[in-house]
């Protein structure tokens, strides 16, 4: 199993399998804790993607119901068909073979090259494990989601009853069906990878499985355990296991799926699972969410926005491990219907991986985050390849969409290989430092992989005939699509935000360092770079001569106010109007082409511009609009309410954690070293709440208000660094050394 922590616990010795699992199996005292934003509902969902999500990063499940039968879809994150693409290489596999195409506007070829490839092939491409269906329980009367447990509780009309769960640490999921016939037994369903007349249709869609061409793997049976082993490209594959006994009215089981890039066994995890019994299981399981849950916590008093963020906090506790590999379009809940997942279900890093970790900082989950980061890092020689390769220059860049395993998948190449998708990707290594004031980390890893990152942008740039340094080409996600359009002659504002800011970030941790010469040349560099361009109203622009005059669903021309904070309210009466005009156009031109992680993403924009009442606007709208029965975001209004005229559904998950990062920035911010409490809270919430949520040097904040005032802010510091903060009570700024572990009561 890739770097899941392995907990094993011996709970009953001594006697055959059977009479451990006897023994250690039977029962388990669910201890459950219910909450008013618990997912709870009178019948089961009868689709795969508004299925009770269950999962633990590196194993998923979603329970629901197919034509009566209860189903599980198992999942797993290392479920990849990994072979290349055959359009990504060959002569002609460099941005100077596009560049030329652009300059003589003959684009065509460049769209056949790396564009059409993506949306013909099937893979490569994220695949579904398989299923679990049991016999028809008849009709159910609740479906239960214990936020706290991490379980699912199902009743049905004629008495049984199911609790199943994902265990947190182990790549497993148990089952306990009570009041059932003694023969009732859970069959694997694999899916369909042969059949006649497979589908070929577009990457939202999803095309049919078929179309990978597997032959189908076989399922076997021995002992009370039945597997199942599939084949796939080259020499990979999976294997899906499950175990169950029937005794006294029960059926109590295990199922797991593992992967030949791990070193797990599916069959060797259920019996193993089987030998430290449901009891012991079930208590680390648990032990792990309480530790999860304690992290940080929110009161809020909408009651919608409290169900919404506690679930996407969940989620995240689902979706992200400290060694898993990072939150991908799905995670660990690719599609269940005989399709590949929304857009291969691979990794999007124009947009949909960033925003995943956003809540991770405030939400005091660094631990969690670290998924994201130990994988950029461990990946690092592959992306230095695809550097020197398409690119041809030294220094580290990303693909924008690439696998499991870091390559390169095609598509827009504007976005899918953009010069600064590796620029964007450092902000998270610097947040993780600027949050966790681990000195250790910026040296070990935050400032090599900035520094490496920053090189491929000073050898990609060119200084133009004004002086400027900038790029010949230039692109803004993912404005005129993939066509020739989409290539801009002056430096878009999104490259040019996240430039500068991969150089001030280079230059801020250079200097912490002690590396005052790298600090220098860093600053050196932005100081080369042009001004962002704005329009006639002092709007940020897409590019000079491209104001915003479009309805878009990528705020790109705006990374610079937000996530990147180098136009921030601070600043002064400049910044601020060109927040605000930036801000006034974009709801001048409306949420037409908006997707629902727009809104999450403008419900952030709204808090840094301390606008309490249009943040809480637009993440109601979020969850009011743009999210199924389970929470899941499905992209569209689904309400036909006009809030968008994206009304489709595939789902992905960034919308769901830019929603949970838009209530952090309402209640805490400390984007600018300086922190405020309660800064963009709209005037009708009188009571709020917060619990160690993190901010910048390392600092862990709790704090009430009642009636509408601020009553109780407390602070643990727990590096030691130099407080700074706005007083909640008198406005008046609060600066003072603090020692490691102090705790700091901040009062009238």
């Amino acid at each position: 199993m890739k770097n899941i922590r392995r907990i094993l616990l011996t709970a009953c010795l001594g006697g055959t399998l059977m009479a451990l699992a006897a023994g250690c199996s039977d029962t388990a005292d669910w201890q459950l804790r219910p909450t008013k934003s618990d997912l709870a509902f009178d019948h089961m969902a009868t689709t795969w993607d508004e299925g009770i999500p269950l999962g633990n990063a590196t194993v998923g499940a979603l329970v629901w119901e197919r034509d009566s039968v209860l189903r599980m879809s198992l999942d797993r994150t290392d479920l990849w068909d990994l072979r290349p693409a055959d359009s990504l290489s060959g002569d002609n596999y460099k941005f100077s073979w596009v560049k030329n195409h652009i300059a003589e506007g003959n684009y065509l070829p460049v769209q056949q090259k790396f564009d059409w490839p993506y949306d013909r092939d099937a893979a490569p491409s994220k695949i579904p494990g398989a299923a679990l269906e049991f016999a028809r329980m008849g009709g159910a009367r609740q479906v239960h989601l214990y936020l706290k447990n991490a379980l699912c509780e199902t009743e049905w009309e004629n008495g049984a009853r199911l609790h199943t769960f994902v265990h947190a640490t182990e790549p497993i999921g148990w089952f306990v069906l009570e009041n059932v016939p003694d023969d009732v037994a859970p069959t694997i369903i694999p899916p369909v990878y042969q059949k006649d007349n497979a589908n070929a249709l577009d990457p939202v869609t999803g095309q049919d499985l078929a179309r990978l061409g597997y032959e189908q793997g076989e399922l076997t049976e021995k002992d009370g355990l039945v597997t199942y082993h599939q084949n796939g490209w080259g020499d990979f594959s999976y294997d899906v296991a499950v175990k169950w006994e029937n005794r006294r009215g029960k059926c109590i089981g295990v199922w797991s799926v593992t992967s030949s890039l791990s070193d797990d066994n599916a069959a060797d995890e259920v019996e193993q699972a089987f030998q430290r019994g449901l009891k012991e299981d079930y208590a680390t399981h648990l032990a792990f969410w309480n530790e999860f849950w304690n992290q940080s916590s929110v009161v809020l008093p909408d009651s919608v926005l409290q169900r919404q963020y506690d679930n996407e906090m969940y989620k995240l506790g689902a979706a992200a491990r400290e060694d898993s590999y990072p939150i991908s379009l799905q995670a660990v809940w690719t599609a269940d219907n005989g399709k590949l997942p929304p857009w291969k279900g691979d990794f999007h890093h124009d947009l949909n991986t960033q925003l995943s970790y956003w809540p991770t900082y405030t939400g005091n989950h660094l631990k969690e985050e670290s998924s994201y980061l130990n994988t950029l890092w461990n990946q690092r020689d592959v992306y230095r390849a695809f550097t020197r390769q398409y690119f041809e220059k030294e220094g580290l860049n990303v693909p924008g969409v690439c696998t499991l395993t870091g390559e390169p998948m095609g598509g827009w190449i504007q976005y899918a290989m953009s010069q600064t998708t590796a620029a964007w990707l450092s902000q998270h290594f610097y947040l993780h430092w600027k949050y966790s004031a681990d000195g250790q980390f910026l040296k070990d890893r935050g400032y090599p992989f900035v520094k490496e990152a920053a090189q491929f942008l000073e050898n990609q740039t060119e200084i133009n005939a004004e002086g400027k340094r900038v790029l010949a080409y230039s692109s803004s996600p993912e404005i005129f699509d993939n066509s020739i359009n989409a290539w801009f002659k002056t430096m878009t504002n999104y490259d040019l935000a996240l430039t500068a800011n991969l150089f001030g970030m280079a230059s801020e941790m250079a200097a912490a360092l002690g590396l005052d010469d790298e600090a220098r040349h860093w600053s050196d560099l932005q100081r080369q770079l042009p001004d962002f361009d704005l329009d006639e109203t002092g709007a940020l622009t897409f590019a000079k001569g491209f104001p915003y005059a479009q309805s878009h669903r990528h705020f790109s021309h705006a990374m610079a106010f937000h996530p990147l904070g180098l136009i921030d309210y601070s600043q002064g009466e400049r910044s601020r109007k060109i927040i605000d005009a930036t801000l006034k156009r974009m709801e001048e031109y409306g949420p037409g082409w908006w997707c629902g992680y727009s809104y999450s993403w403008f419900a952030n924009m709204k808090a840094r511009a301390f606008d309490g009442e249009g943040a809480y606007k637009a993440l109601r709208t979020f969850a009011d609009c743009f999210c199924l029965p389970n929470t899941f975001h499905a992209n569209g209004d689904q309400t036909a309410s006009g809030k968008s005229n994206f009304t489709y559904r595939p789902f992905t998950l960034e919308g769901n954690f830019a929603f949970a990062a838009g209530v952090q920035e309402m209640l805490l911010q400390s984007h600018t070293d300086t922190i405020r409490v309660f800064p963009a809270v709209p005037a009708e919430w009188k009571d709020i709440e917060f619990d160690n949520l993190r901010a910048r040097g390392a600092f862990l904040i709790s704090a009430e208000k009642k009636d509408g005032k601020t009553v109780s802010v407390k602070i643990l510091s727990e590096k030691g660094e130099r407080l700074v903060m706005i007083s909640p009570f008198t406005g008046e700024v609060i600066d003072r050394p603090t020692k490691a572990g102090e705790v700091i009561v901040i009062d009238k």
